[in-house]
């Protein structure tokens, strides 16, 4: 592994953090992706789907924030501790209620509201461990555990479902959240270490709808937020999206069990992920973030558009006549097609997702990081409602692949927009520091 990832890992805080951050990961997509899988089977219907993949977002428009500005008023480790607790708990309960889809939805929502303190205490925290200039690697380290965890979780959810049953694989899921709470216990925190008990548990007089206040205009008028922002949710947007018509993709399009969706094309996008952590780590940090976010972004877009075109490639003549040389097992298909853009929206992910969540924690003091990333958090959810919502309903009308083309085509102007921004501001600051250096 790249020696500035393992930098940060020789770190002992941050190495639990990150062990936690794997088991939770893998808990939570494992329970998410087993509803999805669920919900298909019982209903097989995306639009039945894009319900329950609401129910992991619809929360975060309603408590988002209010969790942010909760969580700064709070220990962020214990927030991490106690909502992997509650997981646990209704993990438990989803093993005996799996079957009514009415509470399968009750208690996803249930869920992703604990889910929303989580969120806004995990991500912050990892300034409050590492220092300044190991927060890329800290990020990126994070990004491979989040595609990691997706990789193992998507790759386990088919096989333990039909080995174990629903009710023993939701008793593995709260297992995993109980192992991540304790690991949880074993980090220490600058500001625990720093700061005297009396000043943390201190009350704030500012009221809760001051912060909220703050938090949002805090956000608007940082150039820096703002275009995070828009990277972090466009890349949770195209997650969720896929999420909702993977399932149709791979049975109408790839003409695959869709089972095996998840392994064949989460497991490449994780290997993506990991590879463009260490472009990052390695290359990419010469460049401003805005524009390995941008250039992430472009990526994204194009391996998307390519993803409804795969047949029409495996039957060109030049593919064929490679088939021919090859023993049926290696010859090219819409899979193998598949698998690549696969990796390359992996690598595009991260590009998006480190330096985005980097110049996040440089920008905003611990005091703020908890309700930025709950207004994120919150935008997010609230952004990606009606995306979610059409992509299965014009899934079920119009197909699967006229969504990745619609998907792909506003992906790409936004990444061209932001490429045009990002080189008009850096002219501007060129002019400005010739016209300093000429007085």
């Amino acid at each position: 592994m790249n020696n500035q990832l393992t930098r940060a890992l020789k770190l002992r805080s941050f190495l639990f953090l990150w062990l936690a951050e794997i088991f939770s990961q893998v808990a939570a997509n494992m329970m998410n992706f087993i509803l999805i899988l669920v919900v298909y089977k019982l209903t097989n219907s995306s639009t039945a789907v894009s319900g329950i993949v609401l129910s992991f977002t619809v929360p975060a428009i309603i408590f988002g924030v209010m969790a942010g500005v909760l969580v700064d008023r709070w220990s962020k480790k214990k927030v991490l501790y106690v909502a992997n607790i509650v997981r646990a708990v209704f993990a438990l309960l989803l093993a005996f209620f799996h079957t009514d889809i009415a509470l399968v939805y009750i208690f996803s929502l249930i869920v992703t509201i604990g889910t929303q303190f989580f969120i806004p205490a995990e991500t912050p925290i990892i300034p409050m461990i590492v220092k300044r200039d190991m927060l890329i690697s800290a990020n990126a380290l994070f990004g491979i555990a989040l595609y990691g965890s997706l990789l193992v979780s998507y790759a386990l959810s088919g096989p333990f479902l039909v080995a174990l049953g629903s009710t023993k694989v939701f008793f593995i899921l709260a297992l995993f959240f109980l192992i991540a709470s304790v690991f949880v216990l074993f980090v220490k925190t600058k500001t625990e270490e720093d700061i005297p008990k009396k000043i943390l548990k201190e009350p704030l007089d500012v009221s809760i709808t001051d912060e909220i206040k703050m938090a949002f205009s805090f956000a608007f008028k940082s150039r820096e937020i703002r275009q995070s922002f828009v990277f972090l949710t466009i890349a949770q947007i195209l997650i969720l999206v896929m999420s909702v018509i993977g399932p149709g993709y791979a049975k109408t399009v790839l003409n695959i069990p869709v089972d095996d969706f998840p392994l064949l094309f989460v497991t490449p996008a994780a290997i993506g992920m990991i590879f463009g952590a260490i472009l990052l780590t390695n290359y990419f940090h010469r460049f401003s973030k805005q524009f390995s976010a941008s250039i992430g972004l472009l990526l994204s877009a194009v391996a998307v558009f390519l993803m409804p075109f795969g047949s029409k490639v495996a039957s060109r003549e030049f593919v064929q006549s490679i088939n021919a040389l090859l023993p049926y097992t290696f010859q090219i298909t819409i899979v193998h097609i598949m698998v690549v853009l696969a990796f390359f929206i992996g690598i595009a992910n991260a590009l998006i997702f480190v330096p985005s969540n980097a110049l996040l924690q440089e920008v905003t003091s611990d005091e703020m990081r908890g309700k930025i990333y709950g207004t994120l958090n919150a935008l997010v959810a609230l952004a990606s409602l009606f995306p979610v919502i059409l992509a299965g309903s014009l899934a079920d009308v119009f197909g699967v692949n006229s969504v990745l083309i619609t998907l792909a085509v506003v992906m790409g102007m936004i990444g061209i927009w932001r490429l045009i921004l990002d080189r008009n501001n850096s002219k501007v600051k060129t002019q400005k520091a010739k016209v300093v250096k000429d007085a």
